[in-house]
């Protein structure tokens, strides 16, 4: 049994995805062990996103990610990590495979709906 930390980025919920996403984690077989709608503080993002400082779209990403609220989710099931990143897709839309959530909701590589921790 494992968990993971899932993250519906502002683009997602803004666009009003989140029963859409997590009813995929769930009809999977995966457990929601808590859920919650936070807004990201600048801090936390660039904690967060460390290993992308001096990259030339780290600021662009701190901005996405605190621009409007997320949702966290703590998943758990059998192999939860390899489940979620194979059902999330490419973290690049334009090269995730239909039937994944970038895949089917993606709309470019910045604004790719979702995170995923190992």
């Amino acid at each position: 049994m494992q968990r993971t930390l899932i993250i519906v980025k502002p683009d997602g919920v803004q666009r009003g995805l989140i029963g859409e996403i997590v009813g995929r984690f769930e009809r999977r077989g995966l457990q929601i062990i808590g859920i919650k709608m936070m807004r990201i503080s600048h801090a936390l993002a660039q904690e967060h996103y460390v290993m992308h400082q001096g990259k030339p779209f780290y600021e662009g990403l701190i901005r996405f990610m605190t621009g409007g609220p997320v949702v966290v989710l703590a998943l758990q099931g059998n192999n939860a990590i390899d489940v979620s990143r194979k059902m999330m897709g490419a973290t690049f839309g334009f090269k995730a495979e239909p039937g994944t959530i970038r895949g089917d909701f993606g709309l470019s590589s910045s604004f790719n709906l979702i995170h995923g921790s190992d």
